[in-house]
């Protein structure tokens, strides 16, 4: 049978393996935003040169250029978002780190009691 503690550890430690999985797929996407409007950067750029103009209020300024524009923003608004979510996801993994290590501290306390008395048992 398991023992209060160690469902207490158990629990803890699936919290912070949650809390990993989620910093994991954050990273994940501000890597995949960054990508997009990079990819996004290097086709106003190509548009640009292709048309001569560079001036966004100029009247013949391509369309696709300004389409792309407009795109890339709101990725690097949406990254700048999940950045900010970022920030306090790893701060919520510091605390769940904390609180299992605390968990792994009181279950091995616990442990070194019982242990003497669980050997016996095992072997008779």
């Amino acid at each position: 049978m398991m023992k209060p503690r160690e469902n207490l550890v158990r629990l803890k430690l699936f919290q912070v393996n949650e809390k990993r999985r989620r910093l994991a797929q954050l990273d994940a996407m501000i890597a995949e935003f960054d990508r997009m409007a990079g990819e996004l950067d290097a086709q106003i750029i190509s548009e640009e040169t292709k048309a001569g103009i560079t001036d966004l209020n100029h009247f013949a300024y391509p369309t696709f250029a300004k389409a792309a524009r407009l795109r890339r923003d709101n990725l690097r608004t949406s990254q700048a978002e999940l950045v900010q979510q970022r920030e306090s996801a790893q701060s919520e993994l510091t605390e769940a780190e904390a609180e299992l290590a605390k968990a792994e501290a009181l279950e091995s306390r616990d442990g070194k009691g019982r242990e003497n008395g669980s050997s016996r048992a095992m072997t008779g």
